[in-house]
């Protein structure tokens, strides 16, 4: 194993993350409603091998096992989500007292160990009810999440401090609606726009609903931009397919939230979808509601080229507002389980960009790499791609530390193997075997070399 030897400024925050969906399991307990996650995964043909969250890893049954272990760890910080249904079943209406307690029990747990709770309200488990109402087509949906902000940070805010509004907006709007690939399956390129748009509107409507109920609050929102590449030698038509690309992946959140604006062009190139009447008067003044930092989930680039002519459209970019005629060209090697590209000069590229559009200070919130681990019969779970993974990405980090960047931590994911999404069980992100038979947690080679590099920046800050 290669030794990590980089420092990190004093105060550098290193955790791990979860989403609830993924570990909480407990679907139908203490009057959870149904998400739009367990309606998509029951239908068959969405998720591999027709795997659910129905149990996951009964996170909700061992809290305090997983907080051992997190400690254990030597974890300064833990980030999950609150499940939108465990709050309000319906969606709407007074808060489930019941759900309420599991993350009140949650935060007192983490913080009796010495670890930070960092919050996300919303990781892509809308409840069914709303999704029936319209979900995030819906612009009404701006005021059901204000709603459902005040309900868990009225009951969490006097001992949370850190805050993330929305997990990936790209992922539950555009893969959700325009590419269909996640709940709630939807294919329609104006569909993904309309959604970011009203995911955005969400999130501006809850930014002062948290600092109401928060006195010192740090609100962030949490992003997966991705650095985009195109052909070494690219043509007039390849770069453009670069600028929509982009436009669609990283701009069509980058400029309304921090720019106040869509990004060049953008508006112009759907406007065989739309006549932008979906953006209201106001609209972009409460989606740039200011913040105190942004969260970068990062674990590959994008490469894209035009199409050729008479060609089909090749991956599925095509499928997004604008990028009709954008290709998705093959990661370049080496790749991950999840056929994901391995650049950490990339990952640098893209956490310094949201550093420069955002004006923010950064927090890497995700970044991993899923392996096909086993545990070995002495035990163990070996998994030295992970830790070269780990190792090389952690030092791209602290090259745009260096060269100025302002970033204030990082967030392995995944703390625990879990449902990985249309993957099922298929796929383990986590630096934590998981035996979903038993429910075993084995730490893998991964989380020690974690938390060794933790307890050498711990050592360094008090030497």
């Amino acid at each position: 194993m290669t030794s990590f030897e980089r420092t990190f400024p004093a105060g550098f925050l290193f955790g791990a993350a979860t989403a609830s969906y993924q570990i909480e399991g407990a679907v139908k307990e203490d009057g959870r409603g149904q998400s739009i996650w367990d309606t998509f995964s029951a239908t068959p043909g969405k998720v591999a091998n027709g795997d659910t969250g129905e149990v996951a890893c009964d996170h909700y049954h061992r809290v305090t096992e997983d907080v051992a272990l997190m400690r254990e760890l030597g974890l300064d910080a833990y980030r999950f989500s609150v499940a939108w249904p465990r709050i309000q079943p319906d969606g709407v209406g007074p808060a489930n007292p019941l759900g309420l307690a599991f993350y009140d029990r949650l935060v007192d747990e983490l913080l009796e160990a010495g670890i930070r709770p960092v919050v996300t309200l919303y990781h892509w488990d809308l409840p069914q009810a709303l999704e029936d109402r319209g979900g995030w087509r819906s612009r009404d949906v701006a005021g059901w999440f204000a709603d459902y902000t005040a309900h868990v940070v009225g009951a969490l805010g006097d001992r949370v401090r850190h805050w993330t509004t929305l997990n990936e907006p790209w992922c539950s709007s555009m893969l959700s609606h325009a590419v269909g690939a996640h709940a709630p399956g939807h294919r329609d390129p104006m569909e993904g726009l309309l959604t970011a748009h009203h995911l955005m509107l969400a999130h501006g409507t809850a930014v002062p609903v948290i600092r109401e109920h928060c006195a010192g609050a740090e609100v962030s929102i949490t992003l997966n931009p991705t650095q985009v590449h195109g052909p070494s030698d690219p043509t007039d038509a390849d770069l453009d397919a670069v600028r929509r690309a982009d436009n669609a992946l990283n701009g069509v959140f980058f400029g309304p939230l921090f720019h106040g604006t869509y990004p060049p062009g953008m508006l112009d190139d759907v406007a065989h979808l739309t006549d932008g009447s979906f953006v209201h008067d106001g609209d972009l003044e409460t989606i740039s509601a200011p913040l105190d930092n942004l969260g970068v989930n990062n674990y590959f680039p994008t490469r894209v080229a035009a199409t050729p002519e008479g060609a089909e459209p090749a991956g599925t970019l095509h499928l997004l507002p604008g990028c009709e005629r954008v290709d998705e060209v093959a990661p370049h090697p080496p790749v991950t389980a999840m056929g994901w590209e391995q650049s950490p000069e990339s990952h640098r590229m893209i956490v310094e960009r949201s550093a420069r559009e955002s004006g923010l200070p950064v927090y890497i919130t995700e970044n991993g790499s899923a392996w096909d681990d086993t545990v070995s019969p002495d035990g163990a779970v070996h998994d030295p791609e992970r830790v070269a993974y780990l190792q090389a990405h952690l030092a791209a980090v602290a090259d745009a530390v260096e060269a100025g960047t302002d970033v204030r931590g990082y967030f392995a994911w995944s703390l625990l193997d879990n449902f990985e999404w249309s993957y099922g069980y298929d796929k383990r992100f986590g630096i934590v075997h998981v035996d979903y038979d038993t429910q075993v947690r084995t730490v893998k080679d991964s989380g020690r070399e974690y938390a060794r590099i933790l307890a050498a920046h711990h050592g360094a800050e008090h030497a």
